[in-house]
């Protein structure tokens, strides 16, 4: 749920739950991810198998889908995450940015 508040002027936005601003499902996602993104991110996204991967777990839902599409689209450049990153749907990209957030990050304390 998006909730918006107007402080002093300025409007802020909140998203309640993990992927809730775009309905997603992150059982869906953890089971997409279990078909492909684990090799590098591991299960539940806080083993990267190289250096040179990120940790997704306790990623903001937002950014991974706009990652995710840039893969696609070409903006951003990897060959291998834009040969995976092509064969989802906009749906796909919001069900595994919700797993993947929702996953407590080894990176960093959370609230």
């Amino acid at each position: 749920m998006r909730q918006i508040a107007v402080f002093a002027g300025m409007v802020f936005f909140a998203t309640t739950g993990a992927g809730a601003a775009y309905g997603a499902d992150a059982e869906a996602g953890k089971a997409r991810a279990a078909q492909v993104c684990v090799a590098c991110h591991g299960a539940d996204g806080n083993k990267p198998s190289a250096p040179d991967q990120p940790v997704l777990a306790g990623q903001h839902p937002d950014y991974l889908v706009k990652a995710l599409s840039d893969y696609k689209s070409g903006k951003r450049q990897n060959p291998i995450m834009k040969g995976f990153a092509s064969t989802l749907s906009k749906k796909d990209m919001e069900d595994l940015a919700a797993w993947f957030s929702s996953q407590k990050s080894a990176l960093h304390d959370q609230r």
